[in-house]
């Protein structure tokens, strides 16, 4: 679990209103950073899911001031609460060449270096010419079907619908320096820097974090069944480290510009450095809110994963072995806008177990006197 201090702000964050989590000795606490001051808001909202409901969330008033960030070591938990964490999968051009790969090669990384030149050559100048959905990528399928080379992960790239799963239970999502997880009996897996949309209950976008879709390639590549085993386990969704809230100074079309930097840097030396550009984004980002949201809704609000573009082919050990993680990586994710997320990857059965379910914590927020139907109205309408 990773402590609250300065370098995980975003540059200029005086100008920003940063939603996030700490861990006081009461119990996990919603809180703001503001002008480098730390704002108790739980007397306001007693979870950041509420907090997120008001008709202006950037709104700091009512908080108590506890301390400077250089003042307050405690710990950062993930940003989201209550809300679902859900995630859009191949939204960029060259990550669905990659799924295209990993599933031919049937999830062995070694099979895989041998396929990507062809199909990268074949697919990838195709499908980043096309809109999803449009016309020319309904052409684009029958061609690419008549040649023996459709599949599932290009469906969902430039078909009409796209790919909306759930990442992570509600509160097992983890933050800044906290441990990431893989599993144990994972040959060929890696990081997904990608940007996280914060969306409330009513479908309205109210700020965005910096995210870790944690993915078991070769799970996912032998069968997209196995999915959920893939992308669904302790400690493999981190997000952090705050949520920026949208304001007069940060807006959607700052995150439709965003870069993210990622680096990885392992215990061996081995060290990689990557990045995804929004810009370059399939989809919309609200239109992948408004899929998510077309026949669910979410009482809470949702964190939404928007995707990515990186996809490490970089050969680690041996030739054409591409890229996997070792244990003791630590991988930086980081946007001047959004600060930056650090994690550490161990095997997820060494990684702190999720302990602190819903139950556990309405009773936390109950023996604090923070519960309140009435406010929660309040907050509500």
């Amino acid at each position: 679990m990773g402590w609250l201090d300065s370098s995980h702000l975003p540059q200029a964050a005086d100008n920003a209103t940063l939603a996030g989590r700490l861990m006081l000795p009461e119990g996990p606490t919603p809180v703001f950073v503001v002008h480098g001051r730390v704002l108790d808001m739980s007397r306001v909202a007693p979870t950041v899911s509420l907090l997120l409901e008001r008709e202006n969330p950037a709104d700091a008033s009512g908080g108590i001031d506890i301390g400077g960030v250089a003042d307050l070591a405690r710990p950062l938990l993930s940003p989201f609460d209550l809300q679902c964490i859900k995630a859009c999968g191949v939204t960029f051009a060259e990550s669905a060449v990659e799924r295209v790969i990993e599933e031919r090669a049937g999830g062995d990384a070694g099979r895989a270096n041998a396929l990507r030149e062809t199909l990268r050559e074949r697919i990838g100048a195709d499908i980043r010419s096309v809109r999803p959905g449009s016309a020319e990528a309904a052409t684009l399928k029958a061609a690419l079907i008549e040649e023996g080379l459709w599949s599932q992960y290009l469906e969902v790239a430039i078909g009409p619908d796209a790919e909306v799963f759930t990442k992570a239970p509600v509160l097992s999502s983890v933050g800044t320096h906290s441990d990431i997880g893989v599993r144990a009996d994972s040959d060929w897996n890696n990081p997904e820097p990608e940007i996280v949309l914060a969306v409330n209950s009513k479908g309205k976008v109210v700020g965005a974090a910096l995210g870790n879709d944690v993915n078991l390639r070769d799970f996912e590549g032998r069968s997209a069944l196995l999915l959920g085993k893939g992308k669904d386990n302790n400690a493999s969704c981190a997000i952090g480290p705050f949520i920026r809230l949208f304001d007069s100074g940060f807006s959607m079309d700052d995150v439709r510009n965003i870069v993210i930097e990622l680096t990885i840097e392992g215990e061996d030396g081995f060290r990689l450095s990557g990045s995804s550009s929004m810009n370059q984004i399939s989809r919309d980002p609200l239109d992948l809110v408004k899929q998510t949201m077309s026949d669910h809704r979410y009482p809470d609000g949702f964190a939404l994963f928007l995707g990515t573009l990186f996809a490490p082919v970089q050969d680690r050990d041996v030739a054409g072995s591409g890229f996997t993680h070792k244990t003791g990586d630590v991988v930086s994710i980081s946007n001047p806008l959004l600060g930056m997320l650090v994690n550490r990857v161990t095997y997820c059965a060494d990684a702190s177990q999720w302990t602190m379910g819903i139950a556990e914590f309405m009773g936390n927020l109950a023996a604090r006197g923070l519960l309140s139907s009435e406010k929660q109205k309040d907050i509500a309408a």
